[in-house]
């Protein structure tokens, strides 16, 4: 009597879609045992694609039967056993050199005949043709829908979900209408600088209730910290995405910007592989150039290596409008921003200094509101007087006295209505602007005093349209001229360019006392220094 080993298999590929499941395959063929008297000796059912070697269960099964302890093999069909030639190949071997007696199937059974051989190996060639053709169609397919800007392994991305209502092969990617918006809070945290990832994990888990979508019986899990690092360094998030090392521009809606992507980067301590995007030249349209006067352009230049990495450059030069032969030469972004970082170095004043100049402005600000009242109050009188001519000039006019034009005519009630008109007017915006006067320098000043604090830092860490309008808020006339920027600093800016250097001083006088409380002394300092409340 011959002695079986049952084989179930199953994977997850596209070919194994309409195959019976392990359980369903073992009862089926113990079944069919049973009915036939078949006499079994172990059961294997495995997980795994018969598309490539290397499966445990299966080579075990072969060894055992190398061994003498079983002779044939009962499966559902023949696919089961081989997908690849070199599985076949060994099944066929073994059956000619009489180690596998039988291959038994529910509407079949193979034996050491030239036909069954032929038969079976013909199987498992066609077999093979069928999953090698279903891998080149299945490709072929993610390939057309990652063209039309539709990442085929989206599923995985946290956030998002496939349209469940659309046909087989036109699915689109929908916001997870649960998940999408907690998602973008973990990256706004993020993006505050103030948050680690694990800080964020636990908010996202244990105060926002985050929970993974549930499938059959699989989700409902909180994340984990690696899937969150995934994300925050997924290019899906702002819009593309990469299959079969191609990049992709995704229809799906981003949920950062580049910008946001690119900060969180920073963050991360990572640089991030290259990728091909348009560049937004922070700098363009604010230099002229110091030679021809013609303005500042640039160019983004991509370089490779032999090892494979690609770096992208960005060079800023003379446009030579005005002059073709200027010879002015270029210079890139990274050198053009030391150079600007090293301009904000020179207006950079400390955060107690701004304080403590934002509390000296307020004892300026309480004295000039007195000296305000006192002119309000004279506007506010002459305005009155203003009023009453006005009032008095029109009785005049309309006076029964004056029905002839003996008093006053209309080319003089003309002339002098609209006189008194015109000094009403500036009396109304001088009493608007005295009232706001003191209020904007004040706010002026303090905005001014915070740029000096921050900007260095906003620049260093800020995104590209941050560092364009800190760099256009040094001055109206930026010259680029042998590779050197020249900012002539606006007048506030220049006045705390002049701090700066006074501010430096008394640091230095204080240098052996900072262990200590000196905030009063240095408060003394800046108090009795007047070139400092000069400016």
């Amino acid at each position: 009597m011959n002695k079986y080993f049952i084989y179930c298999r199953k994977s997850s590929e596209q070919e194994d879609r309409q195959i019976l499941s392990l359980p369903a395959q073992e009862q089926e063929l113990k079944e069919l045992a049973k009915k036939q008297g078949l006499q079994i000796v172990g059961v294997y059912k495995e997980s795994q694609t018969a598309h490539k070697i290397g499966r445990s269960d299966f080579n075990e099964m072969l060894n055992r039967i190398e061994a003498g302890e079983a002779n044939s093999i009962l499966v559902w069909d023949e696919s089961r056993l081989a997908r690849n030639s070199l599985d076949g190949g060994k099944i066929i071997y073994m059956i000619d050199l009489g180690q596998i007696v039988e291959i038994r199937k529910p509407s079949k059974i193979y034996t050491n005949t030239p036909d069954d051989k032929s038969w079976l190996a013909m199987c498992f060639m066609m077999s093979k043709k069928e999953s090698d053709d279903k891998g080149v169609n299945v490709r072929r397919g993610l390939k057309a829908k990652a063209e039309q800007g539709w990442a085929p392994n989206s599923s995985t991305r946290v956030g998002y979900m496939w349209d469940k209502l659309a046909e087989r092969g036109n699915k689109t990617i929908l916001v997870d209408p649960l998940r999408f918006n907690l998602i973008r809070k973990a990256w706004d945290y993020m993006l505050t600088g103030t948050y680690t990832v694990p800080q964020i994990l636990d908010l996202l888990n244990n105060e926002w209730g985050y929970r993974s979508a549930v499938h059959k019986s699989l989700g409902g899990k909180p994340m984990w910290r690696s899937k969150l690092y995934e994300i925050f360094t997924d290019p899906f998030y702002y819009g593309e995405f990469e299959y079969n090392g191609q990049h992709y521009k995704g229809k799906h809606q981003p949920m950062v910007t580049v910008d946001e992507f690119d900060k969180v980067q920073y963050l991360l301590g990572r640089n991030g592989r290259p990728r091909p995007k348009s560049h937004k030249f922070n700098y363009v349209g604010l230099m002229v150039c110091g030679e021809c006067g013609a303005s500042i352009t640039c160019e983004e230049k991509v370089k490779s290596q032999k090892n494979g990495n690609v770096h992208f450059y960005i060079y800023y030069h003379c446009t030579k409008r005005k002059n073709p032969n200027c010879t002015q030469e270029s210079i890139e972004e990274k050198e053009l921003e030391k150079q600007i970082d090293e301009v904000l170095s020179r207006i950079q004043i400390s955060e107690r200094f701004k304080n403590w100049a934002i509390k000296y402005l307020n004892e300026v600000n309480n004295k000039e509101v007195d000296d305000r009242n006192v002119i309000l109050k004279s506007i506010q009188k002459a305005y009155k007087d203003i009023v009453n001519r006005i009032d008095n000039l029109v009785k005049l006019k309309i006076s029964p006295q004056n029905t002839d034009g003996s008093l006053l005519s209309d080319e003089e009630f003309k002339s002098q209505k609209q006189t008194l008109l015109k000094e009403k007017a500036r009396l109304e915006e001088k009493m608007n602007d005295t009232g706001d006067r003191v209020t904007r320098w004040l706010e002026l000043s303090e905005k001014t005093f915070d740029f000096a604090t921050y900007a260095r830092y906003r620049f260093a860490n800020g995104t590209p349209e941050e560092k364009r309008q800190i760099f256009a808020g040094l001055g109206s006339n930026l010259v680029l001229k042998d590779k050197i920027v020249a900012v002539n600093l606006e007048k506030p800016l220049e006045f705390i360019s002049n701090i700066k250097t006074q501010e430096d001083k008394i640091w230095q006088r204080l240098e052996p006392l900072k262990k200590t409380d000196n905030a009063i002394q240095i408060e003394d300092l800046w108090t009795n220094n007047t070139g400092m409340l000069r400016d």
